[in-house]
């Protein structure tokens, strides 16, 4: 299939689950609140996928600033409504009970990068997300952000460094 060509909703949906789930989650910290607006991303991405055009950007990239705006909205909603975002995590799943368990699994390592998260705007949660949940490139992150490549590049390599050091101060 060449780059401009679109696949049925359904294969994008199944490639792209794991990563618009994780991109969410990385935003919200909150699983049930990640699993609702992943849903609500999707619904949004069917409906408008007859208007989805390949030449002008990738279906992550596409798939990326829908949940976006979707957690934005969500955000905003939820402050006109009083209700305050959590930044707290919820205690890991274990797979029995977890209903996305194909999708994600949780381990010591997600509980390490948990504890990094926690100390992370939600800004810098959403970075981290784009490039390495949703595997975007820095040139697709830049478009997204409506900042140049270099500064996009910038911006992942303070927030890597600063999450380095928050890693040596938890992992003691």
């Amino acid at each position: 299939m060449s780059m401009s060509e679109k696949a049925d909703f359904a294969t994008v949906y199944e490639e792209n689950f794991k990563y618009v789930y994780n991109f969410v989650y990385m935003k919200v910290l909150h699983k049930e609140t990640a699993e609702d607006l992943t849903e609500d991303t999707f619904i949004k991405a069917l409906d408008a996928y007859d208007r989805y055009d390949p030449a002008v950007s990738g279906v992550r990239t596409w798939l990326c600033t829908i949940a976006r705006n979707t957690v934005i909205n969500h955000q905003t909603s939820a402050a006109k409504r009083h209700e305050e975002m959590t930044d707290e995590l919820p205690e890991p799943d274990t797979a029995e009970n977890n209903p996305v368990e194909e999708h994600i699994e949780f381990n010591e390592l997600n509980r390490e990068v948990e504890d990094i998260l926690k100390e992370l705007s939600r800004e810098e949660r959403e970075l981290l997300s784009m490039r390495y949940a949703m595997d975007l490139q820095v040139k697709d992150i830049a478009e997204i952000l409506g900042i140049n490549p270099k500064a996009a590049t910038e911006r992942i390599r303070r927030l890597l460094e600063k999450c380095r050091k928050i890693h040596a101060k938890v992992a003691f």
